[in-house]
């Protein structure tokens, strides 16, 4: 990715709006907005070159918190706005961001052909297997005996969604699992992303206290991946068929050409957009 315009001079902290985040107490999300703000700080981005698009849910609250261009879309829409955006502005440094179910639920479709598209920016999903705005109901992610919904008292019974074997098959060019309980490591991750070239794919595991309680207990559970990260997507396949969910680090690092078309002369007046919509 071009690094242009930079500002060395700026701290993490710099990166944050000041607006108070109103996540629940201990929500891992606080975390992956730390980390986000460290990577923009790492790589001396300057906020005015940087936008974040987000989806609906929790985690999708992030535009408000940062000090750089934002745009809350509708649920599962991230994507497509932020790929709209980033092919007509090359210049920019674009993430989109969400949670497990407005990523791999509504906005399913969209991921997959977002990781097919390979356009040149950065996707952060903060996964908590729940709703966790819409008071706790089983997500895509979730496992298929978790009972604790009063929507699902038995479980789901569904095998849950794999998102790093759905972004490796739909052409992901780089493929990466991080936790909000180690923001330091989570923000190495998130620049190793940003500077690779094509759409790159971050699962953050981040718990939802309120209604995972459990899933304090991740921050014990997540280590270090015991192995390098491929450009084969093959040796990628198979180590995927052996993760538990809890391997962080880099997995894939792919060498597709970002998908960027040739942008034409822009109009000079509105007048011309409007004739080709006379009838």
């Amino acid at each position: 990715m071009e690094m242009a315009n930079t500002c060395p001079s700026l701290k993490a902290k710099d990166y944050k709006s000041g607006t108070k985040p109103v996540w629940c107490p201990g929500c891992g999300d606080y975390s992956v907005l730390l980390a986000i703000t460290k990577a923009m700080a790492e790589m001396s981005l300057s906020p005015e070159n940087v936008a974040l698009v987000s989806g609906i849910g929790c985690s999708s609250r992030l535009p408000a918190y940062l000090n750089v261009y934002g745009f809350h879309a509708v649920h599962g829409r991230a994507l497509p706005v932020a790929t709209g955006l980033k092919v007509s502005r090359p210049d920019l440094t674009v993430l989109a961001a969400g949670g497990d179910g407005d990523g791999f639920s509504i906005g399913g479709n969209h991921f997959m052909h977002a990781c097919r598209r390979n356009v040149d920016m950065t996707y952060i999903v903060m996964d908590n297997q729940v709703y966790g705005m819409t008071k706790g109901q089983a997500s895509p992610t979730t496992d298929p005996d978790w009972d604790k919904s009063k929507l699902t008292p038995g479980g789901t019974k569904i095998n849950p969604y794999y998102p790093l074997v759905i972004a490796l098959a739909s052409g992901a060019n780089f493929i990466a699992r991080a936790s909000s309980t180690d923001p330091n490591g989570a923000a190495k991750v998130l620049v190793d992303a940003m500077q690779h070239p094509g759409f790159s794919f971050v699962h953050m595991l981040s718990p939802c206290v309120t209604f995972r309680p459990e899933q304090k207990d991740w921050k014990k559970m997540v280590r270090a991946a015991p192995v390098e990260p491929t450009t084969d997507p093959a040796v990628a396949a198979k180590r995927l068929m052996t993760d538990d969910n809890f391997f962080l680090g880099t997995l894939y690092k792919g060498n597709r050409a970002p998908y960027q078309p040739e942008l034409k002369t822009s109009v000079e007046h509105i007048s011309e957009l409007e004739k080709g919509f006379i009838l």
